[in-house]
């Protein structure tokens, strides 16, 4: 079993980072105060299922009387026709019939006008919870006549929290850079993030994760390669700047992630000079090596171009997506930057 499976939360104290979604759905299970329908938007793996499936448990649908229907492969009318002739039976064992329509923005338009039918006069003992990626692609219709709950894209740390729990569970070592590799390649995605995990343990030899495996099995850059990049454009030798990026180039490196890199360590960097208050943070984040490296960095002559280099990063890191050469905004950087 996958791990994002096994370490599914399955009670509200069990979820991280969605405390303000949790803290309202327990209270209406405790004043018996719940609605017939509720819409959970969000980024994919931010917990919007489980937390239906928990809050379904709670209000005491069993399983026999909780469905899940994804609706980007049940998206037409027929099948919504289907479902309003379904929610009319009782339920088998429980109070309340749970429907959890996953990926609902998928419905087409007919379904959609076929859904709010039931969304406005549903029976009393059915409750509706409607999951998207894309509120946006949701009727105004669909979305008044339900409880609205954002999920917040996962911080790095609530990534982090989630990963080092479980690697605990597994009785699995994961060093410092290892877990926060693996945290920033998740980009806010707890289900990513031990899917990564899980690939990693696939392949090592132990249960001790070394940042090099990471590397290897997700094809993301290694640290001396981000160094060498950020020592080289801050001191101005634009030859060897675009040295580093054709060999991550040549090492069919993601150049995206390479650049996410790349400004994490530069902002720490800009951080140890600006905020030494937050060194312990940052020193419990990383290596030792590479904290030295950062704050011999932070302590250089080139520090005062630190600002500037960040906001060349974040521009490319932006063309990147639309970029036909991958690596040609990294180049950009380089070629635009003073020395």
């Amino acid at each position: 079993m996958s791990l994002y499976r096994k370490y599914r939360p399955v009670k509200f104290s069990e979820v991280i980072g969605q405390e303000h979604v949790v803290s309202v759905l327990e209270k209406q299970v405790k004043d018996h105060n719940v609605d017939h329908a509720y819409l959970f938007s969000g980024s994919r793996g931010t917990g919007k299922t489980s937390v239906a499936r928990i809050f379904a448990k709670a209000i005491g649908a069993e399983e026999t009387d909780l469905y899940e229907i994804d609706a980007a492969s049940n998206n037409g009318v027929d099948e919504v026709r289907e479902l309003r002739e379904a929610v009319r039976t009782l339920p088998f064992q429980s109070k309340y019939k749970v429907y959890i329509v996953d990926e609902v923005h998928m419905l087409s338009k007919a379904a959609f006008n076929a859904l709010l039918k039931t969304l406005e006069e549903p029976p009393a003992h059915v409750i509706f919870i409607l999951a998207t990626t894309e509120k946006d692609k949701l009727p105004e219709t669909i979305i008044s006549r339900c409880q609205n709950f954002s999920f917040r894209k996962p911080r790095e740390n609530d990534v982090r929290e989630l990963l080092h729990i479980v690697a605990k569970k597994e009785g699995v070592e994961l060093e410092k850079d290892s877990l926060a590799l693996i945290a920033l390649l998740a980009e806010g995605s707890f289900r990513d993030g031990l899917s990564i995990l899980d690939k990693v343990l696939g392949v090592s030899k132990d249960k001790h994760i070394l940042v090099r495996e990471v590397e290897r099995v997700t094809g993301a850059p290694s640290g001396i390669l981000v160094n060498q990049f950020i020592e080289a454009v801050l001191a101005g030798d634009k030859k060897k700047s675009l040295g580093v990026i054709k060999d991550a180039t040549d090492s069919r490196v993601n150049m995206r992630v390479f650049t996410k890199l790349i400004l994490r360590s530069a902002r720490f960097a800009m951080l140890l000079v600006l905020a030494s208050d937050l060194k312990e943070q940052i020193k419990n984040e990383i290596s030792n090596e590479e904290f030295i490296f950062l704050e011999a960095l932070g302590k250089s002559a080139e520090a005062k171009k630190l600002p500037n280099f960040l906001r060349a990063l974040l521009r490319a890191y932006q063309e990147m997506s639309l970029a036909y050469i991958q690596s040609l905004p990294l180049e950009l950087v380089v070629a635009e930057l003073p020395a």
